[in-house]
């Protein structure tokens, strides 16, 4: 057993690590992994109801304080702002404090963000709870699948690391649902009830962290192993799985430390922005891939299409909200059938083919929403089969980012980043999501405007080409491999040669 493990350290061609059970098969998933991935994730369901309920309530909010579009650009887009605050905070707050407080802190200031946004009496106190808000979901956006990755065993990462899209879908469609059951209310109350719902789900995270364990990989790099051992024997189908995963921790927690052996006074998150401006060739591989699928996953413009769905159709020709909402609770619907399929295939079929998948479904839809806006903006009476193909075309385009680029993302994020770089190296990649979502968020309707809804469509498609040719040349597969070595995929093909020579050597000798 031991020159297997030993082996598969170090050999880049060893392939995935095997996974055991008790009853000697392959490894079923941990009840227990699953309950703390489900609760580390359903942070991520306070930024999905914020931007399900912003696409309703903004319309309740500009008649109700008498705002203009260029504000309501600056409301929506201030959260995505404000957010990239939280995700740069928090690998830095995370190496320090743990991940299981940094989840507490994440839905802290997310609470206090909501309740301000819940009782605002006026615009710039609304745009101060968004701020707040906004520092809130950086921190969980960054910490929800890094803690979930780092205790997830490799067969099943795809899955749970997934699941922060999956109750950002959920949130979203809960937004909706919000929209939908409270347009009826009185146009002063019933946008701050939307909002102010969010409270909810932040206290009920708060008192679940208490249940949840810290993060092995974070124990053994702060000296802790013992305690590390103890959360890897409750997330492990057997004992010998959880030494197994120990062994490989704490190698690769010393091949990073100073001294060359697992101890708090080598790390505290240190010296990681100084290999960031400096990278060695590897690092800057997985620098090219993390933060790029993170561009990609916003300049895709979906965040803008969910927020700016009623304002679309509005131009269309539909005028009703009542209807408005229904086409937002039926694309909600989409969106949570797809992610949720792709988060059960994710460990089956790979990364990569879901989010190739993904990308050129999006492209394809983005054109023929792109052509239907332009058919609906030239014609009059407008055809009822363009606002048709409008509909599917919006709800296509968020099924198949929900197949690919909104729940693979959080999962390259989380674990293409070796150890010693993870927590800062997602947050350095998502603050880079969260930048260029806020800009898409507060230019869609004034570019809209310029070039028409149509001609915005249409270079979102663009985008998307360019993204599937990235994706395809710059990520390479990690199903079914451990994060320890998830880090040599990205190595020179020279060295994974020599390394394999060595490893031949030292079978010889």
């Amino acid at each position: 057993m031991e020159s297997t493990e030993v082996k598969s350290l170090r050999d880049p061609e060893a392939g995935p690590l095997p996974s055991y059970s008790d009853d000697g098969g392959k490894a079923r998933l941990s009840k227990y992994v699953l309950f703390c991935a489900i609760l580390a994730s359903a942070n991520s369901i306070l930024l999905g109801y914020d931007i399900g309920v912003m696409s309703g309530a903004v319309i309740f909010i500009r008649e109700n304080l008498g705002i203009t579009s260029a504000e309501v650009e600056v409301l929506v887009g201030i959260l995505n702002v404000s957010s990239l605050i939280g995700s740069l905070a928090s690998g830095k707050t995370s190496d320090c404090i743990g991940r299981r407080y940094t989840i507490a802190v994440a839905a802290a200031t997310f609470l206090v963000g909501a309740l301000l946004m819940g009782l605002a009496p006026s615009y710039p106190f609304l745009m101060a709870g968004r701020v707040v808000a906004g520092v809130g979901v950086g921190y969980s956006l960054m910490i929800a699948p890094v803690y979930t990755a780092e205790i997830s065993p490799a067969l099943s990462r795809g899955l749970l690391t997934s699941l922060p899209e999956f109750f950002i879908v959920i949130g979203i469609l809960l937004g909706y649902i919000s929209n939908y059951a409270l347009a009826g209310l009185p146009g002063h109350i019933n946008w701050r009830i939307m909002l102010g719902l969010a409270a909810l789900p932040a206290i009920i995270i708060g008192f679940g962290i208490v249940l949840m364990p810290e993060s092995p990989r974070w124990l053994v790099m702060n000296g802790r192993v013992r305690e590390a051992k103890e959360v890897l024997i409750r997330t492990s189908s057997c004992v010998m799985e959880a030494e197994m995963r120990l062994r490989e921790i704490t190698m690769a927690a010393a091949s990073t430390s100073v001294s060359g052996s697992v101890s708090s006074d080598d790390w505290a998150g240190r010296g990681v922005w100084r290999e960031f401006l400096r990278p060695s060739r590897p690092v800057r591989r997985i620098l090219i891939a993390a933060i790029g699928i993170n561009f990609f996953m916003q300049a895709s413009g979906n965040d803008a299409v969910i927020y700016y769905t009623p304002e679309v159709f509005r131009a269309a020709g539909i005028s009703n909200r009542k209807h408005l909402f229904g086409v937002n609770v039926i694309m909600g619907i989409s969106k949570t059938t797809f992610v949720l399929v792709s988060a059960l295939y994710l460990d089956r079929f790979g990364r990569r083919p879901l989010l190739l998948l993904g990308s050129i479904g999006m492209a394809v839809s983005l054109a023929a929403l792109g052509l239907g806006s332009k058919f609906l903006e030239l014609s009059n009476p407008r055809p009822i089969w363009a606002i048709v193909v409008c509909i599917v075309a919006v709800c296509s385009d968020v099924s198949f980012f929900s197949i690919g680029l909104g729940p693979i993302t959080w999962v390259y994020s989380s674990e293409v980043f070796p150890l010693r770089l993870r927590a800062q190296g997602a947050a350095l990649a998502i603050s880079v999501n969260r930048l260029v979502s806020g800009a898409v968020s507060m230019s869609f309707l004034s570019i809209g405007h310029r070039i028409s809804f149509g001609g915005m469509f249409f270079v979102l498609c663009g985008v998307m080409v360019l993204g599937t040719i990235f994706f395809y040349f710059f990520l390479p597969e990690t199903k079914g491999r451990s994060l320890e070595e998830i880090g040599t995929l990205f190595e020179d093909d020279d060295k994974k040669e020599s390394d394999s020579k060595n490893v031949e050597l030292t079978d010889q000798a």
